[in-house]
């Protein structure tokens, strides 16, 4: 997920959320267009106050998802990376009884007897 933020302001556009949903409807982001809009169209006796506390919310519901999402993939990596550590937990075993086995049917590995040599 890709997201581009406006250095002013740190609204967020270009996200995609296609797929998501909040309490079974659609989650609704707000560009940063379209919040210059909605400000234009803003009654002139004083709502440009509660303009300002809905951008702020869209703002921080814009960085919750994207946290959300960001958490999901961290989540599944980490499941991920357990599975594979498992994995070759198991093949090192099998791999470490290979190299004994092949070390006890070698002679070059076979501990000698100084004692009998020498004699």
């Amino acid at each position: 997920m890709e997201a581009e933020v406006y250095e002013d302001d740190g609204t967020f556009t270009n996200i995609s959320l296609a797929d998501d949903t909040v309490d079974g409807e659609s989650a609704v982001l707000y560009t940063k267009q379209e919040n210059e809009l909605s400000i234009m169209n803003c009654d002139i006796d004083g709502d440009m106050e509660n303009q300002v506390e809905m951008e702020e919310k869209t703002r921080l519901i814009n960085q919750v998802l994207e946290l959300q999402h960001t958490l999901e993939d961290l989540s599944a990596r980490v499941d991920a990376v357990k599975e594979e550590n498992l994995k070759l937990k198991s093949e090192n075993q099998v791999l470490g009884q290979y190299i004994e086995n092949l070390m006890s049917a070698s002679s070059v590995f076979q501990t000698t007897d100084t004692k009998s040599k020498r004699k």
